[in-house]
């Protein structure tokens, strides 16, 4: 049971952890959220932590689910990996150009970035799972949603 399990958990703690640290590093700058002027359908900032959790963990389901298709497809996996990796960096970095840097229009270009990352790693995730494929689709719509806040802050403020 637990080598069954044991991929999972590390994949979920790592992805916990990227976006853990992201939000620690931001910790003294999110009250900026608060003072902003958001457009209409902006959410209160407590559900942020809670969506996060949500999708990260979601990311490491579809990570492990990916990895265990190694011996399989070992360069479509590597590949697919490089994907989840890079989208990872950039979600872990807007956090910081957002929150500690407020340079909203920069955010919302990285964002842009990140969203075509995701939707490669999506691609590439859906060649080796498809299950491992639709458990980032609600990553790829938040991130969506997350690309209209930020463009509408950036003009609002």
């Amino acid at each position: 049971m637990w080598d069954k399990l044991k991929p999972y958990i590390l994949s979920i703690f790592i992805a916990l952890g990227v976006g853990s640290l992201s939000a620690f590093l931001v910790r003294d700058n999110v009250y900026i959220y608060d003072l902003l002027r958001k457009p209409p359908l902006s959410p209160p900032a407590i559900l942020f932590p809670i969506i996060w959790t949500l999708l990260y963990t979601l990311l490491g389901i579809s990570c492990a689910r990916v990895c265990q298709q190694k011996a399989v497809y070992p360069d479509e996996v590597f590949d697919a990996l490089l994907s989840y990796i890079f989208q990872l960096i950039f979600n872990f970095l807007w956090l910081i150009i957002f929150f500690n840097m407020h340079t909203f229009l920069f955010a919302f270009i990285w964002l842009v970035v990140l969203w075509a990352g995701i939707l490669k790693m999506i691609f590439k995730f859906s060649r080796i799972d498809t299950t491992a494929a639709y458990l980032q689709i609600p990553y790829l719509l938040w991130v969506t949603f997350a690309g209209y806040l930020n463009f509408m802050i950036y003009l609002m403020n």
